[in-house]
């Protein structure tokens, strides 16, 4: 029988955040908390990705458990990265997601975190990517394939997912829906457009072009793409003032997504949800502008470079 693994939980805090003393109560307050804990208040570089790199070479339990610092894993979160790893020695990694209870309850705050609940819930199981605001990784693995990368993604970007790509070509991933955590992130619409932008689509799209990988996970399935083009078409009927065409693309765009409005109707009421139709078709258009910039980068290197 496998033996249980020990845990040490590594929290990136070199920004100081208010929330980090509630982040390491939870922790402590868990059922089988961890065995270590980390906690990255200093490092020479900048960035999460250089933080966690820090923590996990300070660290030596068996698995590395990522906890931000403004995440509060729930009770049960511990034991049920014990119980994964030990019930599949083939698991290299696991990772949850926010809960459908975030603390902040502003319009965009919940439609954000509320997003990143949906998405995540919806792609439970096998993964070829990976989440560090709650995720797990064995340690040997974390450091056979180079950890995350510092130089690449200097500030809060897409560095677990590309931490992910990697880990998926030397062993197997999951998410696991039940493993969730309370987010005490307050986003604004302008934090929540540069990030859609510049630190996640942009990067990922980026990724996507490199690796040369059609990957239909989490938030690149088929659905985000077909509300990616309705979102697309009723913005270009409304330039050109076409009603029809305008109407039946934000019909198209309501149906693919119900569950998630169903979702926000539940946990915030019918006036976030009305609103949330709004903000997550801005979300796609800021997704399609970030793939387009990525796509024109990503040309224009190779116009640089030349033929081979």
């Amino acid at each position: 029988m496998p033996s249980r693994p020990s845990l040490s939980a590594v929290v990136p805090a070199t920004d100081r955040p208010g929330s980090l003393a509630r982040c390491l109560q939870a922790i402590h307050e868990a059922s089988g908390p961890p065995e270590e804990l980390v906690v990255v208040d200093e490092c020479e570089l900048p960035g999460p990705a250089a933080a966690r790199n820090d923590g996990a070479h300070r660290a030596s339990g068996d698995v590395l458990v990522f906890v931000d610092a403004d995440v509060l894993p729930h009770a049960d979160a511990f034991e049920r990265i014990r119980q994964a790893f030990e019930s599949s020695p083939e698991l290299i990694a696991v990772f949850g997601s926010y809960d459908d209870a975030p603390e902040a309850t502003g319009i965009v705050s919940s439609f954000r975190n509320l997003l990143h609940h949906h998405v995540h819930q919806q792609g439970a199981g096998r993964a070829t990517t990976f989440w560090a605001g709650l995720g797990a990784v064995r340690r040997d693995a974390f450091l056979a394939v180079g950890g995350f990368d510092p130089e690449l993604y200097r500030t809060a970007s897409i560095e677990d997912v590309e931490l992910g790509v990697r880990l998926a070509r030397v062993g197997e991933l999951r998410l696991d829906p039940q493993l969730l955590g309370t987010h005490l992130k307050r986003w604004t619409l302008h934090s929540m457009v540069l990030t859609d932008f510049s630190r996640r689509g942009v990067p990922w799209a980026s990724l996507l072009l490199r690796e040369r990988t059609g990957t239909q996970v989490l938030n690149l399935g088929w659905r985000h793409r077909l509300s990616a083009l309705a979102s697309v078409a009723f913005a270009a009927a409304v330039l050109v003032r076409r009603v029809g065409p305008a109407f039946w693309s934000a019909a198209a765009f309501v149906a693919l997504n119900r569950s998630f409005y169903a979702l926000l109707l539940r946990r915030r009421g019918g006036h976030v949800a009305s609103i949330g139709v709004a903000l997550h078709g801005l979300h796609h258009l800021v997704g399609i502008a970030a793939a387009s910039t990525a796509l024109a980068m990503h040309l224009g290197r190779r116009v640089l470079r030349g033929p081979r």
